[in-house]
């Protein structure tokens, strides 16, 4: 699973030895081999819901289709479908379908089964170099550097302790498991307390896999940031009404992936996040993930389910 490596952004200096890997590459990616194609996977962190979380499925469906191809292809796509819950109670087998290898791209269908039945099905897409000098991209925001910020786990130790938060608030804040979770968040701009009922659609904040992964096998990387592109993304959809509603159901449907240009997902990168539209009991979010140096590294779609209780609550913080 190696391929060209991503150019140093100033972080690669000091990086810690083997034994300080991160556990996403040592255990939550870390696939056990059962037949050709046929590969089982372990569950690290379940969400408070007690459900598989999805970027763990995504990332591991992305570890077993690379499995099936040569070391000298890039990941370029994924587009999956989360169709029953999982489990995490019980292990995943993840059955791999060579589709097509073709001499540019090759596409690997991938079924992860729990109980006999399928909870996931995605299609990956892998491409040969190939080099054009037709390029452009979006400018990446300007923002705050990571250094400058602090991480989530003491944004919300400061709201727990400021006075004035409502309790419901409260057992909310306390229930977001951030430390639980393998990777490093620190928000971009996070609102004051008093302007939280007011938030538009949209988040930024920098991420990272906790611990080392290394330079070279950037496929690795991708399924990093498959892993790390589930988390928190679909919360996009809900900022704005999340505290006049209170949301009793919220789960992906369907998630997309497009890989653009190399980068280490255990550097901080910028996660972009957006959500254009929300109705139906849907709601559709849109994120760019960026390199420090400004390169656009990946781009990500999902759309889910956000089912909220009928009634409309008026009180204030």
């Amino acid at each position: 699973m190696s391929s060209p490596q991503a150019p140093e952004d100033g972080q690669g200096s000091g990086d810690p030895p083997g034994d300080l890997r991160s556990v996403l590459v040592t255990s939550v990616l870390n696939l056990e081999p059962l037949d050709e194609d046929l590969f089982r996977g372990r569950n690290y962190w379940a969400p408070t819901t007690r459900r598989l979380f999805g970027g763990q499925i995504v990332g591991q469906a992305l570890v077993a289709a690379a499995k099936s191809v040569s070391e000298d292809v890039h990941m370029h796509s994924l587009h999956c479908y989360f169709v029953r819950e999982g489990d995490p109670k019980v292990p995943v087998l993840y059955q791999v379908e060579r589709t097509r290898t073709g001499a540019s791209f090759s596409v690997r269908s991938v079924k992860a089964v729990q109980h006999g039945k399928a909870i996931f099905i995605c299609q990956v897409s892998f491409q040969q170099a190939q080099p054009s000098p037709m390029q452009h991209q979006f400018s990446m925001p300007t923002v705050p550097p990571p250094e400058e910020l602090l991480d989530s786990e003491t944004l919300i130790d400061q709201y727990l302790r400021d006075p004035n938060l409502q309790e419901k608030y409260r057992v909310g804040l306390n229930r977001i498991p951030a430390r639980e979770v393998p990777i490093e968040i620190k928000p971009v701009n996070p609102p004051p307390l008093n302007q939280l009922q007011s938030m538009e659609p949209k988040q930024m904040f920098w991420v990272r896999a906790r611990g080392y992964i290394g330079e070279g096998d950037i496929k690795m990387h991708c399924c990093v940031a498959a892993y790390i592109s589930d988390y928190a993304f679909l919360g996009t959809a809900a900022l704005p009404h999340r505290w006049q509603h209170k949301v009793r159901f919220m789960v992906s449907l369907d998630h997309s992936m497009w890989f653009h240009a190399p980068f280490r997902a255990d550097h901080w990168m910028l996660y972009e996040c957006e959500s254009p539209w929300a109705g139906g009991s849907r709601g559709l979010v849109q994120g760019r993930l960026w390199r420090r140096d400004g390169v656009l590294a990946v781009s990500c779609a999902q759309e889910g389910v956000i089912r909220v209780n009928p009634r409309v609550s008026k009180s204030k913080l």
